[in-house]
């Protein structure tokens, strides 16, 4: 009886043990997302290393209509542009589990520095939705760092959207940060060849 319990014991053990270097393998371009609740509403925070030098970087993050690229985004399109201030509509649809969700919205993206880019919804469907990006060099390339919370007017309860969210954002962080590099790869920005590729 004491071989079969000890059997067990590290059988359990050895699950663990790969459980655990599983989940402590490196995310794909070093990903990492927090989702949670910020009053009545939610907050993301994500960040993700590209191979990419900062005006690569920014190029990417500035390309406001090449967001259509993104899986959600359906419409993206430059309406405004006075000084570093530009105005953008955007059309996204998601769905939450039956749930469909549209949402409209005018966008005001603050061009504050080559590595920071305030955002506030100006009108739209949702209740509320401001963040940033900001761009840190570091020696395999650009991390990005993005930051938003928002508030939806929706009869969808929050613990979905909660549910929906942490299942998702990772995907959608690791398909902009793959997005990234193969944008660097398709285009001549006029950017400086990255050195670490």
């Amino acid at each position: 009886m004491a071989i079969f319990t000890k059997g067990i014991i590290y059988a359990l053990l050895l699950t663990a043990f790969w459980a655990n270097c599983a989940a402590a393998e490196i995310a794909p371009y070093d990903l990492k997302v927090f989702v949670g609740r910020s009053g009545a509403g939610f907050q993301v925070q994500a960040s993700y290393l590209v191979p990419v030098n900062e005006c690569e970087a920014y190029a990417f993050l500035t390309d406001y209509e090449g967001a259509r690229n993104i899986p959600g985004i359906r419409e993206s399109k430059v309406i405004d542009r006075v000084g570093n201030k530009v105005q953008v509509e955007r059309i996204v649809e998601e769905r939450v589990l039956f749930f469909p969700i549209n949402l409209r919205s005018i966008l005001e993206f603050s061009e504050v520095s080559d590595r920071r880019l305030d955002f506030t919804q100006l009108e739209g469907d949702a209740k509320a939705y401001k963040g940033s990006w900001v761009l840190e060099p570091e020696k395999n390339g650009t991390r990005f760092k993005h930051h938003a919370t928002f508030e939806l007017e929706t009869v969808i309860p929050l613990f979905l959207i909660k549910h929906f969210l942490e299942n998702n954002t990772n995907k959608r962080f690791e398909l902009m940060a793959e997005r990234a590099a193969q944008q660097r790869l398709e285009s001549n920005s006029g950017c400086k060849k990255s050195t670490f590729l």
